[in-house]
């Protein structure tokens, strides 16, 4: 896998079921705002637990973006699993990260992200993988968050970046960290200073340093992913010999 971003223009989803081979990340995009139509076929998909959890939401937008982020997810597996939507059951660790329940493909991984009124699926046989993806605010520099949360060496490289790019690498560090997180599967019990990233736009996305295991980077891939202007965007997974496609939801 190529150290530097990978920004390859999301294709329309081919019309035969996605063929997942050894070294392949799929990467899937979707809007969460479809029409009417489609969005009463998403939540037809969605099991009485989803219907529940999106209830809870008090915004008609964020109960139709879950509904719409969760109907996608199992579409989407369904063409690599050769089932009924409907059917696919999820387990959840601890900290949250879903799979897909005993019984079913368990060498099948995914990951999901949303943001902005949009969605990112990240689906893989290569093992545990991550994707973040963000909204990016202009006026958000982050400077304060950096310093709460980055480690001192992403800090230091933040202060380099001019003002007028700050925002973007605030949220290309922030997505790499979360991406990273997320493929470890530990949540919010990994300090994000636990770790470095790089985040300026002329170094190559990668791990750095890890501090509970100097070896640990060298076997991490990181990739950035162009989900359009407005967003930042990556993917992490413990691999190095693999190669992402990218496909629109439709």
């Amino acid at each position: 896998m190529p150290d530097s971003p990978q920004f390859s223009p999301f294709r329309p989803a081919p019309p035969e079921p996605p063929s997942l081979q050894r070294t392949d990340v799929h990467i899937w995009r979707a809007s969460l705002d479809p029409p009417a139509t489609r969005l009463e076929s998403l939540h037809q998909l969605l099991s009485a637990d989803e219907l529940t959890r999106a209830a809870r939401y008090h915004f008609e937008k964020d109960r139709r973006h879950f509904t719409s982020a969760r109907g996608y997810l199992r579409e989407l597996l369904s063409r690599y699993l050769g089932s009924d939507p409907r059917e696919i059951r999820f387990s959840y660790t601890k900290y949250g990260k879903p799979s897909l329940a005993a019984g079913m493909d368990q060498q099948l991984k995914f990951n999901v992200a949303h943001s902005g009124g949009a969605a990112l699926y990240a689906v893989t046989r290569i093992g545990e993988i991550g994707v973040d993806l963000e909204f990016i605010r202009p006026e958000f520099t982050g400077d304060e968050i950096a310093r709460r949360f980055f480690s001192p060496a992403e800090v230091a490289s933040l202060d380099q970046v001019p003002e007028t790019l700050r925002h973007r690498a605030f949220f290309a560090c922030w997505t790499r960290k979360e991406a990273f997180i997320k493929a470890k599967g530990l949540g919010l019990s990994l300090g994000l200073n636990q770790f470095d990233v790089t985040l300026q736009a002329d170094h190559p996305v990668a791990v750095l340093r890890t501090a509970w295991d100097e070896s640990e980077a060298k076997r991490w891939s990181l990739a950035a992913i162009d989900a359009g202007p407005d967003f930042a965007a990556a993917v992490a997974l413990e691999a190095k010999d693999w190669q992402a496609s990218y496909w629109q939801v439709e």
